[in-house]
């Protein structure tokens, strides 16, 4: 994994403090600030286009809906096929908890 060079305890730390969070406006109210708009605008874009890739969308799609730009669709397509399968697990839970 790309992430095991940041692997060890700060990490873990920070992984526990994101699951600590109870709800949604929690998570409104720690990522607000713990990120700059910016910061965070980067990763929701890439959760969107994950997502999009996952139900099937074309690039083209993608870029006029998301706004992303062909590199970073597939840089997220990259790790949609080839990465951990954690967007398919995230993916699926969240249509089960939606139904």
């Amino acid at each position: 994994m790309l992430i095991d060079q940041l692997r060890g305890k700060d990490l873990d730390e920070f992984f526990e403090a994101i699951l600590t969070l109870e709800n949604e406006e929690e998570c409104y109210r720690f990522f607000d600030d713990l990120f700059t708009v910016k910061e965070l605008n980067t990763i929701f874009q890439r959760f969107k286009v994950a997502k999009a890739l996952y139900n099937n969308s074309t690039y083209h799609k993608i870029e006029e809906e998301v706004g992303a730009s062909a590199a970073t669709i597939s840089r997220v397509k990259r790790s949609l096929h080839y990465g951990n399968d954690m967007y398919d697990v995230v993916f699926k839970r969240m249509k089960k908890n939606r139904e």
